[in-house]
């Protein structure tokens, strides 16, 4: 697969306050993550990159389109590769994120593409972050300030935000999805719903998930609604005697169906259950074994068109 996917056509930046970009990839599905962009008095700073080379390429000239020269720092909001393989491709930037992304960025390297090898991913070049924090760190790009939240286990073992509190614009990465499954096999559904509560209580008035359309507020009680079926699915479930796929099948996605990529209930029922067995939270799945199960539900492995 290349490009940008049957029928697309490539993404480009959309405004949604004054210098500051949301980069959509539709549909937003597997490996077709958004990008942020913030520009602000001939400075800018770009939020999360893209999965393979010819889209990376893609997103440096929409950047390029928007800003008078390329971003000085670039934020990898967690580990996934949709999300930080575009990195060497921004070779000005300083390349920041949370500790725990770049232990994980290390120790995965590139194994996403292994997962989906009829991809043309290009020639990566994996680029680690350069700059690391531990709790919050404050960016100032030109007038704009982006406060760099982290929250974790959540939808992986450290995840980033990039709250703009003037513009009440908020990047919330792989924390928040609109129309698209959720996906933390990786993290915590408990994680997950705290974070949420807190990405609530900042008031944003923009929401850019990281993947799917650009939202307001609301997307956020989406997603909790979501996880919140998880835990139901997976009490009922233990109490049934089903395992977790048994419990998929039976439940299905239910109200969910129509976003994209519902397979991940599986994956995603497996965190859940081990977390109402009392594991801690981002205890090791097999991920392998989770995208087997997840094919074996689904009648196929998950497409991914990036």
């Amino acid at each position: 697969m290349t490009g940008h996917g049957p029928g697309s056509r490539a993404p480009e930046p959309l405004e949604v306050a004054d210098g500051v970009f949301a980069y959509v990839q539709p549909d937003g599905g597997w490996c077709l993550n958004n990008a942020g962009l913030i520009v602000s008095a001939g400075r800018s700073a770009l939020v999360d990159t893209v999965a393979t080379e010819s889209r990376a390429r893609a997103l440096r000239a929409a950047v390029l389109s928007v800003a008078s020269a390329a971003p000085a720092i670039v934020v990898n909001t967690h580990f996934h590769g949709d999300h930080s393989f575009g990195n060497f491709l921004f070779p000005e930037a300083l390349i920041v994120a949370h500790e725990d992304t770049r232990a994980w960025m290390a120790r995965a390297g590139l194994h996403l593409t292994g997962l989906w090898p009829g991809v043309d991913w290009g020639a990566l070049r994996p680029a680690l972050p350069e700059l690391t924090f531990r709790e919050r760190v404050t960016l100032h790009v030109g007038d704009t300030e982006a406060q760099l939240l982290s929250f974790g286990p959540a939808h992986t073992a450290a995840d980033t935000v990039v709250w703009l509190p003037r513009q009440r614009v908020l990047f919330a990465g792989d924390l928040v999805m609109n129309g698209v499954t959720p996906f933390c096999p990786m993290g915590s559904v408990a994680g997950c719903l705290e974070a949420l509560d807190a990405l609530r209580a900042l008031g944003p008035e923009v929401v850019v998930p990281g993947h799917g359309p650009v939202a307001g507020p609301g997307v956020l009680d989406d997603n909790e609604a979501y996880l919140r079926r998880l835990r139901v699915l997976a009490r009922d479930g233990l109490a049934a005697g089903l395992g977790p796929l048994a419990a998929a099948r039976a439940a299905g996605p239910g109200p969910y169906a129509g976003w994209v990529d519902a397979e991940r209930l599986v994956p995603n029922l497996f965190r859940a259950y081990a977390e109402e067995r009392g594991e801690v939270r981002g205890s090791h799945l097999d991920m392998d074994e989770l995208f087997a199960r997840m094919a074996e539900f689904h009648g196929e492995p998950p497409a991914c068109h990036a």
